[in-house]
């Protein structure tokens, strides 16, 4: 079924676990989350953002996320990602997405807020929620890196730039970047905290990839209520098809279905992680080569 509201976060934040955003670009990648969110029993969103637009198109990708997390018998959410054109977001919700994301974080604090607050007014009159950023998050989301942590989220301007927007989660940059790196990344915990408190509300945690299931947990613990998955999914994806070609196969479907199969173990791990039967320990995120 397809989820509405920012309940899906709040509920997960009370309930100590966050749910999972994972990105798709492909119908296998979109089946394998939903088949995911079904073999577990919880409630995933399926990411279809701006990036993933640029092989098959807004209209398709969007159609086939929207109906399959109809289809579904878990709730699902449909997503927005890294959107920094008002009329993207405008065009999507139209569509019927249930959550969009407007990324101002690279625009001065008083144009970030203002651009914001905008996509808010439009998107709440629409019943949709909205997802902001704020802080220096580096990297690719849709290749890996070398990339290093940016400018890190301060609290106090969090607090005023969620009660200025009326956003109703926070991206919030705590050490973390998009994609692999081959340098390990780790979550300021402690100003993690401090956000969480000074905000209130749900926050997002983007560029977790190569983080252990403990340092996971950790966060999930500090405050956050939605985590980002693409790198690990891209990946699976591209061995199965990988292993498959360097086996000889040519058969599509053969090919297509043990992608969906790679990609729904990996979901399902995450899913389970996120679902809070990881607990927070002390070790270091993996350190995973490009």
């Amino acid at each position: 079924m397809l989820a509405r509201g920012i309940r899906l976060l709040t509920a997960a934040r009370a309930e100590g676990r966050a749910v999972p955003a994972f990105t798709t670009y492909t119908l296998e990648s979109t089946r394998a989350i939903c088949e995911a969110a079904q073999n577990t029993g919880l409630p995933a969103i399926i990411s279809a953002g701006s990036s993933s637009f640029r092989g098959v198109g807004r209209a398709p990708l969007a159609a086939a996320a929207l109906a399959a997390a109809a289809q579904a018998s878990v709730a699902i959410g449909v997503h927005l990602d890294h959107s920094t054109n008002p009329g993207e977001i405008a065009a999507c919700i139209a569509l019927g997405y249930s959550s969009v994301m407007i990324d101002g974080s690279r625009l001065p604090f008083e144009d970030n807020v203002a651009l914001t607050r905008a996509v808010v007014e439009h998107a709440h009159a629409r019943g949709v929620w909205v997802e902001g950023e704020l802080g220096g998050l580096t990297g690719d989301e849709d290749a890996s890196s070398d990339a290093l942590a940016g400018e890190l989220t301060d609290p106090d301007q969090a607090a005023e730039f969620v009660e200025r927007t009326g956003v109703d989660a926070l991206a919030a940059a705590v050490g973390t970047v998009h994609g692999f790196t081959t340098t390990p990344v780790h979550v300021d915990l402690d100003r993690l905290r401090a956000i969480a408190a000074a905000v209130g509300g749900p926050l997002v945690l983007h560029g977790a990839s190569g983080l252990s299931d403990g340092e996971l947990a950790a966060a999930v613990a500090a405050g956050i209520a939605k985590v980002n998955v693409n790198a690990e999914l891209r990946r699976a994806y591209l061995d199965a098809l990988h292993a498959g070609l360097a086996d000889g196969g040519d058969d599509i479907p053969h090919l297509q279905h043990h992608a969906v199969a790679a990609m729904t173990q990996i979901a399902e791990a995450k899913l389970t992680a996120l679902a809070g039967t990881a607990q927070p320990d002390n070790d270091p995120p993996q350190e995973v080569s490009r």
